[in-house]
């Protein structure tokens, strides 16, 4: 990455969530803060250790007292100089504080551009810096030590590591390139095939417990299908251990699309109870119905919702013959308890039919591990908290290698996909990406960060 992009400016932010708590942050960051501090706070503080002071303005009134805390570049999280400011948490004092701070020589900060500084001085590569927004945003405990581990950067080393065998394998095969076909030695061409198949495996690894963290970091979207009555709102209900569906005796009483966050074994879903499927009587039921087929569309996976005491109708059939054929489903069987059955699942033609009772819960373990298994999740230890980006940049890295093991007898174009390999592991951790991707990233930070 280019040094041209740092800018020798002094950026400040608040760095905590915006209303009252008892302590407020405003950070700085930039090229020597000394004199910045001094006309603030009156002092320089110790580096590295929670220095007691006054914040004053500019007539050397007192606007707060807090502790502040300077990091002298290169030690910090941006690799420049840093100054936090830790006060008290309210709004009209972290704001004087912070335009204190324009005063002096400050500008705002951008969205991520504290974390965009750590990684034009590489302090972090751009899997890290990633993270660190993942980190702030997870909302299991399973997704937030997935984000931790790739800060610590365990995603990254995988990825150096993968690259380094990429190279090593590059400079076999372009050597080769430089002698005729007779000359070049066994043992090397032994040497190209094993490698290749190595660094298959190791990709195809990395790109599994990728997968997994995309999952924990973007969630699932379930939607619940069926005809009206069925108890899709009652297994909703059950599922969140809420009341947030109305539960009615009366067909067609959802008539608008209803959504609710859970999570399954750490793993955040999104489920949608909606309209049921059915000839709408008004145009409001219908316009519930349309919404319905909008939202599975865009379905990661979809429940088909069926009365055990009927088994599978033509008006079910119907259903199905509507339903997208590539998204994943799995059909349940609801009401076992007015048929006296206790909840069970059934396998037939690659099809999993769960056979359980939303009004009294029995079977909501059997569904939620085969909802798990539906959606491919599997508990790996090491799983990396990965973007869709990283899972699409992999899946392209292994095209390059399988077609680079079909070119195996033509090293030219062997060699090109490799290169191509290549690039597209240097974009995860950042050894090559396009300014206008560091942009859409860092962007959607919070401000402080």
């Amino acid at each position: 990455m280019s040094k041209a992009l740092l800018k020798p400016d002094v950026i400040a932010a608040i760095a905590t969530p915006h209303g009252q708590g008892g302590i407020g942050v405003v950070r700085l960051s930039g090229h020597d803060l000394s004199l910045l501090a001094q006309t603030l706070l009156g002092k320089i503080p110790v580096p590295r250790r929670a220095t007691y002071a006054s914040f004053m303005d500019a007539q050397g009134q007192v606007m707060d007292q807090g502790i502040a805390l300077f990091f002298p570049a290169p030690h910090s999280y941006t690799g420049e100089d840093i100054l936090e400011l830790q006060g008290h948490g309210g709004t009209a004092i972290l704001q004087l504080v912070l335009q204190r701070c324009l005063e002096i020589g400050a500008r705002l900060a951008q969205p991520g551009e504290f974390t965009q500084r750590a990684f034009l001085n590489e302090k972090l590569d751009l899997a890290q810096a990633e993270s660190v927004a993942d980190l702030i945003a997870a909302t299991t405990s399973q997704a937030a030590r997935s984000a931790m581990r790739s800060l610590q950067g365990e995603f990254s080393q995988a990825i150096h590591h993968l690259v380094d065998g990429l190279v090593a394998l590059r400079m076999l095969i372009e050597a080769m390139l430089d002698f005729p076909e007779e000359e070049i030695d066994t043992l090397n061409v032994t040497q190209r095939d094993t490698r290749l198949v190595v660094l298959h495996a190791e990709l195809e690894k990395i790109l599994s417990l990728a997968q997994q963290g995309s999952l924990l970091r973007e969630g699932a979207h379930i939607v619940l299908v069926g005809q009206p009555n069925v108890g899709k709102s009652s297994l909703l209900n059950r599922l969140s251990g809420e009341d947030v569906a109305l539960v009615s005796e009366f067909p067609g009483t959802t008539r608008d699309l209803i959504s609710r966050s859970i999570q399954i074994g750490g793993v955040p879903l999104h489920i949608i109870d909606t309209a049921g499927l059915r000839e709408a009587e008004d145009a409001v039921e219908q316009m519930g119905i349309e919404r319905t087929y909008g939202a599975l569309k865009k379905a990661d996976a979809i429940l088909i919702l069926l009365d055990a005491s009927h088994g599978m109708t033509e008006d079910d059939q119907k259903i199905l013959d509507e339903l997208p054929c590539e998204i994943p489903r799995l059909y349940v069987f609801n009401k076992v308890d007015l048929l006296a059955q206790h909840a069970h699942v059934k396998e037939q033609n690659d099809e999993c039919h769960i056979y359980l009772s939303a009004k009294t819960g029995e079977g909501l373990e059997l569904l939620r591990n085969k909802l798990l298994s539906l959606l491919g999740w599997h508990q790996e230890a090491g799983i990396f908290m990965a973007r869709e980006r990283h899972v699409h940049a992999l899946l392209n890295a292994r095209d390059h290698l399988q077609r680079a093991a079909g070119e195996i007898k033509r090293p030219e174009l062997c060699a090109e996909e490799l290169r191509l390999a290549h690039e597209e592991l240097n974009s995860i951790t950042g050894e090559f990406s396009a300014d206008d991707l560091l942009g859409e990233i860092f962007s959607r930070f919070c401000i402080g960060k």
